[in-house]
């Protein structure tokens, strides 16, 4: 039986009935590894030794009728963006290339109180600074739909994990829609929870307005399990939500009849790609007979969101990095004369082009005499974006569009072009400014066979609703069953 391919919530079943020891399902879960990740690449570090170490612990309490955690024996891969004790956290950088961290981030600590098991730390755009995973210091993920495209970003590792069945679930990143977007285009289940809902504690600063740990999964049942132990309130992090956390997957399955779905057509316009738009239609008519009433909407002040994204991101980025001199951990310049040439030496050395080209263009934004003109006027715009959203969430419950302008991409095809790279979040950007939650769901393929992504937007903290909404449409469909042909030896 390959133990790699159900969901965890099926694997979770299987472990606590005794059907399933958690260490056999950990062993094939490498062989799986061994075989397929060199044609995917989609980690940085592979946790082998301490995994098998906790699923023969996991066994022995399962023996022994001891309490289990609610993630017992499901492996877990980890975004190299989040810091994790005595495990390399890289965030895919030259400049912290040999960095332990000394302590787990909140939502890594939640997973092993879970009994978790961290299986490695997954590949990403340096800093997740990117939407194509192309731009991390150690590999180029591949998209296991096609070998030849991208999986998308940041958290392109994650989801390519997730979908070559190298992991059942993984965590990212989001900032302007890093785990929403390569869900998409790897055909799985992309969770970015509202602002606060999920704390930061842990998380290597980007853009701290902006930043969320996210969650990449099978299918929608496994998001509302993952989400259950990483949600909730941290006194670590100052703008995590004191808000109760609902049982997730009580009542997923209450249906969605009487629902009202928001279209908003700037979402909708020219520049589309004809097989995303013929899915989306095709999912709006599923949802219709399930009951829900569609209603065209408006959200007037999107075609700033990518233009505001890149100013408040890369402010807060040139920010945020700036604590990366070579002073006090990290790569530092082995010559250097003097120690303002060091910290030159060392940046320069330490960090890729993107990463660099956002730091000048975040200092700019925020240098004097532009600070105004730039980044007050993003700001004043951004709270226009998330009045849009309030707004329309008075007449509907949620909203639904395309998660993604286009399906993945060749690898190279946009390396030398920044701005139409940027475009990839086009769709995604809006939420994280406005701070609500999201979830990208398969819907359709394209012609090439490509993976598309719906993606599903509701009120802030309403994630329970958003988990019903993408349920439903989960059960009457079978995007989420299909799975990639890789053409690689398997086991």
């Amino acid at each position: 039986m390959r133990l790699f391919e159900p969901t965890a919530l099926q694997i979770k079943t299987k472990i606590l009935s005794k059907e399933v020891r958690a260490s056999e399902f950990i062993d094939q879960l490498f062989g799986r590894i061994k075989n397929v990740e060199p044609s995917i690449q989609a980690y940085i570090t592979i946790n082998e030794e301490e995994a098998f170490k906790k699923a023969i612990e996991i066994d022995k309490k399962i023996e022994n009728a001891e309490k289990v955690g609610l993630l017992a024996g499901i492996p877990v891969a980890v975004k190299d963006n989040i810091c994790t004790r005595n495990l390399y956290t890289t965030c895919a950088s030259e400049i912290l290339k040999k960095f332990i961290p000394p302590y787990d981030a909140f939502v890594v600590n939640r997973l092993k109180k879970e009994d978790a098991i961290i299986i490695g730390k997954t590949n990403l755009d340096e800093f997740a600074m990117g939407s194509s995973t192309e731009n991390s210091r150690y590999k180029v993920t591949r998209n296991p739909w096609n070998l030849e495209y991208v999986p998308g970003g940041s958290s392109g590792g994650s989801a390519a994990a997730v979908a070559a069945d190298l992991s059942l679930i993984a965590l990212g990143s989001e900032t302007g829609g890093s785990v929403r977007q390569p869900a998409a285009l790897c055909g799985v289940v992309g969770v970015k929870p509202t602002y606060g809902r999920v704390s930061r504690y842990g998380l290597v600063a980007f853009g701290s307005s902006l930043d969320q740990v996210g969650t990449v999964t099978k299918d929608v049942g496994d998001a509302a399990l993952i989400l259950q132990v990483i949600a909730g309130y941290d006194l670590h992090d100052s703008t995590s939500a004191n808000v109760p956390v609902p049982d997730y997957l009580n009542g997923i399955d209450s249906g969605i009849n009487g629902l009202r779905i928001g279209i908003p057509k700037e979402y909708f316009a020219a520049g589309l790609n004809a097989d995303v738009l013929k899915a989306l239609k095709d999912a709006l008519k599923v949802y219709e007979h399930l009951g829900a009433k569609i209603i065209d909407i408006s959200l007037p002040h999107t075609e700033y969101a990518v233009a505001v994204y890149y100013i408040v991101a890369n402010a807060e980025a040139s920010s945020n990095l700036a604590r990366y001199d070579g002073v006090r951990y990290g790569y530092r310049a082995s010559r250097s004369n003097g120690i303002i040439d060091m910290y030159c030496r060392t940046r320069s050395e330490g960090f890729g082009n993107e990463v660099k080209r956002r730091i000048m263009l975040g200092n700019y934004a925020l240098s004097s005499g532009y600070y105004d003109a730039y980044y007050l006027k993003a700001s004043k715009v951004r709270n226009l974006i998330k009045q849009d959203f309030d707004v329309a969430f008075e007449k509907v419950d949620c909203i639904i569009c395309p998660t993604s302008p286009a399906p993945a991409f060749k690898i190279g095809e946009r390396a030398n072009n920044p701005l139409e790279m940027y475009l990839s979040d086009i769709y995604t950007i809006p939420a994280n400014l406005a701070g609500i939650p999201g979830i990208s769901i398969p819907c359709g393929f394209s012609k090439e066979v490509l993976p598309i992504g719906m993606q599903i937007l509701a009120k802030h903290f309403e994630e329970k609703k958003l988990l019903q909404i993408a349920y439903a449409f989960e059960q009457e469909t079978d995007f989420h069953l299909k799975k990639p042909v890789l053409k690689v030896s398997s086991v």
